[in-house]
C-alpha cells in the first residue's frame, strides 16, 4: 500500500468522524430541557412557607 492508500484511508476516516460529530451534536440541540416550577423549589425563601426556621425573626 503506497502513499495514495494511506491518503484514501486518512480521507475516509476524517468524513466518517466529521459525519459522527455532527450526528452527535444535532441530537445534543434536539434535546429538550426541562425546568422545575418555583413554587415548589425548596431552596427559594418563600415568606408563607410554614416550614421557615423561627431564628430569622426578630
Amino acid at each position: 500500500m503506497g502513499y495514495t492508500g494511506v491518503l484514501v484511508i486518512s480521507i475516509i476516516l476524517i468524513v466518517i468522524i466529521i459525519l459522527v460529530s455532527v450526528l452527535t451534536t444535532s441530537k445534543a440541540y434536539d434535546y429538550k430541557h426541562t425546568v422545575d416550577p418555583l413554587e415548589n423549589n425548596p431552596h427559594l425563601d418563600n415568606d408563607d412557607d410554614p416550614h421557615k426556621s423561627e431564628d430569622k425573626q426578630p
